[in-house]
Formats: structure tokens, C-alpha cells, sequence
């Protein structure tokens, strides 16, 4: 049996192994505290409200791997979702047919991906740190948003907007499969392609990565580009699944899409880590929100135990604590 699990574990690798023991605890204790918790309306519940936190973890996974962050994550998708409402507008708001929909739709990964860009050249040509060049873009574009909508919100699309975000198809859920989709690209990207290895390579070392010939600073560009594109999907999920776009929508987000990526192993220097495991930590952080949700604990909680989460991770991954607990090799 030792031997079993230990090739198991081979195969996934550390960190899918170890989270998917943590997601097995997690539905066993959840399954016995609560009734509601192993049911169709649950599992349909979190199917609807996981892939938001899903696309704008995503979106943060490429600059994490690159050695960066991207802090704008949130108002990136805020500002492309006002973009698209603002397109469906000047075509007549809830009586906006398809072409308007798709014109509105390309207009947000426009605005998503060009100001991602931005942020990616000024990291790259300016050597500014991508803490300060995410904070200085979110800050701006906050600004922006609330000028733009003088702090209010705007509402009124038509009823195939709000089927992207409450729809399905043979009963599963809509916005669970777009973010199947994002998610099997990224794999792809990452693990299949020119793109991925350069980032890796950024962030493992962005000047060994320039003496090999690498083009980091394209890749940068590249890499705050898509998750521009990335956070402008979010946004367009975002206005569906509430059915207005305001400045600010989704902001408590923005750290738990952090711990999703440090529980899913992704190294904060750099140059390391997966999209798979990741996925599994955003699972997790669902059903852990949702369970409590059925036992009924305050929401407040669920926050309260996702930083305890951040902090036993970052505890479990010292290197302090490695030295102090012997480790024996299977």
C-alpha cells in the first residue's frame, strides 16, 4: 500500500497529491456536517460561483510564474466589463442584438489586453517593480472607472448576456464550462509552448534568460497582456452573473486569488509551478466556502479561514520547518 501511494504520488506530483488528499478530507468532513453538502443543488451552486475566482486566479498565475504579480487584476476585469456594457449601450442596452453582444465582447478583451500590455512594457523597458506598476495601473484605473460611472453602476442588458452567467447546457453549468476552456488553454500554454518556457524562464532568472537569446521583454508584455485578456473574460462573467458592472465588483477576490495560487504550489519568486494544482486549490477554496455556508458559519468565517490557509501554507513550505521535521524518503 506504501509502495502504491508513494508511486501515486510520483505520478501526480507533490503538490496535485497532496491536494487532492486535502480535497478528500475536505468533502468527508463536509458530507457529514451537512446533508445539503453531496446533492446536485450544491454542486450546481458552486459550478456557477467558482470560475469567477477561477478566470482572475488565471489571470494572476502568468506574472506569478514570471517572478511578477499583477495587483490590477480586479479593476482590469471592472474596466472591460464597462466596456462592454458601454458597447451593448450605444446599440439600445437590453434590446442589443448578437452582433452588438460580439462587437461589446471584443471591445472588453481590447481594453483588457491592451492595458495589460502596458503594464508588461513599463515592467520591461522601465525595469519598474511589477508590485508597483500592478498598484500604480489599479489605482488608475479605479479612478478611471469612477469617473467614468460618476460611483454608480449600470444595468440593463439583454436576457443572452445573463444566460452566459445563470445558463446551461444538459445541466451543466455555463460559466464552468468557459472556464474549462481558459483553463485547458493555459495548460496548454504553459506546459506546450515557446510562451510558457520563456516565462519560466523570466521567472527563474530574467538575465540568464537574456545571455540564452530569450526575448524577455516581449514575453513580460505577453505575459501582463493575457492576463489583461484573462481579466476581461472574468469582467464580461462578471456583468452576467450580476447583471450590471460597477468599479470595485469582485475586489475581495483579489487575495484569495493569492492564496489560490500559493496553495497550488506556484513558487512567489518565480520559475516554478502548474496549472492543474492550481485548479484543485480553487476547488477547494469553493468547497470550503460553500460548506460552511451549509453548516451554517457566518460568511465573515470563510475569510477568516482563508488567510489561516495562506499562513499554514506559507508555515508548511518554510524551510525552517523542513529542517526542524525530519523527512524520510520512501
Amino acid at each position: 500500500m506504501s509502495a502504491f501511494i508513494t508511486r501515486l504520488r510520483n505520478a501526480l506530483g507533490r503538490e496535485t497529491f497532496g491536494l487532492l488528499i486535502l480535497l478528500a478530507v475536505m468533502v468527508t468532513a463536509f458530507s457529514l456536517a451537512s446533508p445539503k453538502f453531496l446533492t446536485a443543488a450544491n454542486f450546481g451552486s458552486m459550478g456557477y460561483q467558482a470560475p469567477l475566482l477561477g478566470l482572475l486566479t488565471l489571470a494572476m498565475l502568468g506574472p506569478m510564474i514570471s517572478g511578477g504579480i499583477n495587483l490590477a487584476i480586479i479593476f482590469l476585469a471592472n474596466i472591460s466589463g464597462l466596456t462592454f456594457a458601454w458597447v451593448m449601450l450605444q446599440f439600445g442596452g437590453a434590446d442589443a442584438g448578437l452582433p452588438a453582444i460580439l462587437l461589446g465582447a471584443l471591445a472588453a478583451m481590447a481594453v483588457g489586453a491592451a492595458a495589460g500590455a502596458l503594464e508588461g512594457a513599463v515592467i520591461a523597458f522601465v525595469g519598474a517593480h511589477p508590485i508597483l506598476v500592478s498598484l500604480a495601473m489599479m489605482i488608475f484605473l479605479r479612478g478611471l472607472g469612477e469617473f467614468l460611472t460618476k460611483g454608480g453602476d449600470i444595468s440593463g442588458f439583454p436576457d443572452v448576456v445573463g444566460a452566459l452567467g445563470h445558463g446551461a447546457i444538459f445541466g451543466f453549468p455555463l460559466p464552468l464550462l468557459l472556464f474549462l476552456v481558459v483553463a485547458f488553454v493555459w495548460h496548454v500554454l504553459f506546459s506546450r509552448s515557446r510562451h510558457g518556457f520563456a516565462t519560466y524562464m523570466v521567472g527563474s532568472n530574467i538575465r540568464a534568460a537574456e545571455y540564452s537569446g530569450l526575448p524577455t521583454k516581449r514575453t513580460l508584455i505577453t505575459i501582463y497582456a493575457l492576463s489583461g485578456l484573462v481579466c476581461a473574460i472574468a469582467g464580461i462573467l462578471m456583468l452576467a452573473r450580476f447583471n450590471s458592472v460597477r468599479v470595485g465588483h469582485g475586489e475581495a477576490m483579489l487575495l484569495v486569488t493569492v492564496l489560490a495560487i500559493f496553495l497550488g504550489g506556484i513558487d512567489p519568486f518565480g520559475g516554478h509551478g502548474r496549472v492543474a494544482p492550481v485548479i484543485l486549490s480553487i476547488l477547494i477554496l469553493q468547497i470550503l466556502s460553500s460548506g460552511l455556508n451549509l453548516i451554517g458559519a457566518n460568511q465573515h468565517l470563510a475569510t477568516a479561514v482563508w488567510g489561516l490557509f495562506l499562513i499554514a501554507v506559507m508555515i508548511l513550505r518554510s524551510g525552517r520547518l523542513a529542517a526542524l521535521i525530519p523527512f524520510r524518503k520512501d
